[in-house]
């Protein structure tokens, strides 16, 4: 039976990073998939398992031989998505679940249309701006940057199943857990997984 492709979208400081890890936490069956990057690894990260970093040049080879389901620029570095590593997880089953932006995820859900669509908003564009600084490692012109970028970004919260304000994290997180379990209930999964009786069912 394939997995579901969960794709999870916020504008950055919104937590999205947080609340994956705490989903990842408490349930084993979803797997994260893990994109390639041009921007430097922050502290802490480690190549292959928060992203592949790799050059300009190289994405920009991967790109060119149409390796990725999906690539975007965000604030001057590229993202992509490696198409066969997901095809091939999907069709063994797993629930992968991918961090990306609202570009991504229109480009990823053309191919995956069953994906399930996470948009993560902040509380406020105060706190948002607030937990930016927080971080203490951008200036007041990339934070400036980022806080435009963000209210583009979140006109699109539309284009998603299900919308999470995180206010209070673990309830976030919570909600997170409840739309991952809700999206293996619905029933196009569950006549897969129970075919046998969907089939009885279904008898004149």
């Amino acid at each position: 039976m394939p997995g579901t492709l969960i794709i999870v979208t916020a504008p950055s400081g919104a937590g999205k990073t947080t609340l994956v890890k705490g989903l990842l936490e408490r349930d084993p069956q979803v797997q994260l998939s893990v994109s390639y990057t041009t921007r430097a690894p922050r502290p802490g990260e480690q190549d292959g398992r928060e992203y592949h970093f790799v050059d300009v040049p190289t994405f920009r080879t991967l790109r060119d031989r149409g390796e990725f389901l999906e690539w975007a620029e965000v604030h001057g570095n590229y993202y992509g998505t490696s198409k066969v590593w997901l095809k091939e997880q999907i069709s063994s089953g797993r629930d992968i679940l991918l961090e990306i932006d609202w570009q991504g995820a229109q480009q990823v859900r053309r191919v995956f249309q069953e994906s399930v669509g996470v948009f993560v908003l902040p509380p406020s564009v105060e706190e948002l701006e607030s937990r930016l600084r927080g971080r203490g490692t951008d200036s007041d012109e990339v934070i400036a940057r980022r806080l435009l970028g963000a209210r583009g970004e979140m006109r699109h919260v539309g284009e998603f199943d299900y919308v999470i304000l995180n206010n209070e994290l673990q309830s976030a997180i919570d909600d997170l857990v409840a739309v991952v379990r809700a999206s293996r209930l619905r029933y196009g999964r569950q006549r897969l997984r129970h075919q046998q009786f969907f089939d009885f069912l279904e008898q004149d």
